[in-house]
């Protein structure tokens, strides 16, 4: 089971999320994708749910939701509908029964509180997955992938992966941030995906062989 969280919100998560289920699918793998908890909108778990072809619906895909945009946890609260650790796992547990391979996805940074009392680390730490940690290649990621691997155990710290997701306009650090990176993660763990463009076409972009070799080897 993969676990894609991120250094904050909008950094690219949901954009690895699709491209991973495509990728997979292309596979022949059965293949599902959670976004279990969310506030705001559905928008995410909606393209989620266009990448796994009638796999799952959006509520399997999303069943905790609500309008607010701020903190899930607190959003919950305002709608006095608090989300509980356990019933968030037995989900997760329960999809990945019925697939081969399960990638879920967590809502804001690592330690952004999605219900009472938990976070994506939580998750992780319960479901064993392994961590693949979401950043913008911008000025200010080194020090903001190195803070979230820092609040891993060292054994989920060790088994996790690093991606950096590339701006429209790259930035003095663009260009440099994957080696400073290797001075702390290992180069086979740490990888860049291109700009992509806002509304992209998973179909179109695992055309180009840049990011199939990347998401291979991000896979194995």
């Amino acid at each position: 089971m993969l676990f894609i969280t991120g250094t904050d919100t909008g950094v690219g998560k949901t954009v690895l999320t699709v491209l991973l289920a495509r990728f997979l699918r292309g596979r022949d793998l059965n293949v599902a994708a959670l976004k279990p908890v969310c506030s705001g909108n559905r928008a995410d778990a909606r393209k989620i749910l266009a990448a796994l072809d009638g796999a799952l619906t959006l509520n399997e895909v999303n069943p905790w939701h609500f309008r607010a945009p701020i903190a899930p946890s607190l959003a919950a609260r305002l709608e006095k509908k608090p989300v509980k650790l356990a019933q968030v796992l037995e989900h997760i547990r329960a999809t990945r029964k019925k697939f081969a391979v399960l990638l879920v996805e967590g809502a804001g940074g690592l330690l952004s509180p999605l219900g009472e009392n938990f976070n994506s680390r939580d998750l992780i730490l319960a479901l064993r997955a392994t961590p693949i940690i979401v950043a913008p290649n911008k000025l200010g990621a080194v020090n903001h992938l190195l803070l979230t691997l820092e609040s891993l155990p060292k054994n989920l710290r060790a088994r996790a992966k690093v991606v950096l997701m590339s701006p429209p306009k790259s930035d003095a650090a663009t260009a440099s941030n994957a080696k400073l990176l290797a001075q702390f993660v290992s180069p086979e763990k740490t990888f860049t995906l291109p700009w992509l463009g806002e509304d992209f076409s998973a179909t179109e972009v695992l055309k180009k062989r840049q990011v199939k070799r990347t998401l291979a080897a991000l896979l194995k």
